[in-house]
């Protein structure tokens, strides 16, 4: 992947400008995931836990989105809230125009041709009693698409697209690597032809090699299928790669937004640094100032008051602990949520 990264992200920040103008195929306005804690006999609510707490953002057609964070931060609940596979508290979310949450099961089924997923477990997602035309024909099946010869060719096809042999149709999940498993979920998710993929975590449980091959395979049949991806990720290099832009998620919430490109050269709120701080380099002798966070995260359940990175914050003060901060706007769509930053840039 190293080799053209930087000519390909110039590429993506490129494009990505280019698409600034067009209405948004996805955007997300103070989206809320709140679970309840139940006790005692009566399984009283007596709590909840705030997964996701006010995130907003906006996905153009043909970009991806990466969305990145440490474990619990409510990476995975975004992108399942999206696509309704866990009902939101309270926001808004726009596809296509369409504000997801007016729409009738029947109606919300037709729109899911439109909006997928490829989960992180190429083990657990795929159903080890189905064969591969199964697994990926099920959607035409479900849609009344095609069935029979029509169905199974439908199927091989998109076999050769994600790089599988076809005659690979009768074999069952247990008789395909990793990678190969990863290669079936993302076929099915583009066997219906949608517009808006959420990819969550679909490489971290792949070798390095293995990633590398699958991530380009993603980038192709974008440029071929013009797909707009949600990338959630905990790997910093490989969202780095893939991304046209990045928004850094902090215990339920969206602390920093930018282009791949500024984000990485510029990254401005302390817990943005932090996180690419601790990335590997090839470069064993090259120098890099390490920003080693203290504690643990707190709990969703009782999130800290005012910014909640305060209390593992290396530059933290007294506001930062009262005052919620606001999103301030660097310009040129990077944005990002700090007392003390924006102070320093006179925002």
């Amino acid at each position: 992947m190293t080799d053209h990264s930087s000519a390909a992200t110039l590429e993506r920040a490129h494009s990505a400008a280019d698409r600034k103008s067009d209405r948004p195929i996805l955007s997300v306005d103070d989206l809320k995931v709140y679970f309840p804690v139940k006790r005692g006999l009566l399984s009283k609510v007596v709590a909840h836990v705030k997964a996701v707490d006010g995130v907003s953002f906006d996905l153009h057609r043909g970009e991806t989105l990466g969305l990145v964070g440490e474990s619990g931060c409510g990476k995975t609940t975004v992108g399942r809230s999206i696509l309704r596979l866990i009902e939101p508290t309270s926001g808004d979310v726009y596809f296509e125009g369409e504000k997801l949450q007016d729409l009738s099961p029947a109606e919300l089924r037709e729109r899911r041709r439109r909006m997928q997923i490829i989960f992180q477990d190429p083990y657990s997602s795929l159903n080890p009693r189905m064969t591969v035309e199964g697994i990926i024909g099920e959607a035409f099946t479900v849609h009344g698409i095609a069935k029979g010869d029509e169905r199974r060719a439908r199927v091989r096809d998109l076999l050769s697209k994600v790089g599988l042999q076809p005659d690979y149709i009768n074999r069952y999940p247990h008789e395909f690597s990793g990678g190969q498993r990863q290669r079936v979920g993302i076929a099915r998710a583009i066997a219906l032809n949608p517009s808006f993929i959420v990819c969550d975590e679909a490489v971290s449980a792949l070798d390095v090699s293995i990633q590398a091959q699958v991530i380009n395979l993603l980038e192709e049949l974008q440029q071929e299928m013009g797909l707009s991806y949600l990338f959630i990720a905990h790997n910093l290099a490989v969202v780095e790669h893939i991304s046209d832009r990045v928004a850094v998620m902090y215990l339920g919430k969206i602390v920093e937004t930018a282009s791949s490109i500024d984000l990485y050269k510029n990254p401005t709120h302390p817990y943005t640094r932090a996180l690419l701080s601790a990335v590997p380099h090839p470069d064993p002798t090259r120098q890099i100032d390490r920003v080693v966070l203290q504690g643990d995260v707190p709990t969703p359940l009782n999130p800290p008051s005012g910014c909640r990175f305060h209390p593992r914050c290396p530059i933290a003060e007294s506001i930062c602990s009262e005052e919620i901060p606001r999103m301030t706007d660097l310009g040129n769509g990077h944005q990002f949520a700090c007392h003390v930053e924006a102070r320093k840039l006179g925002k």
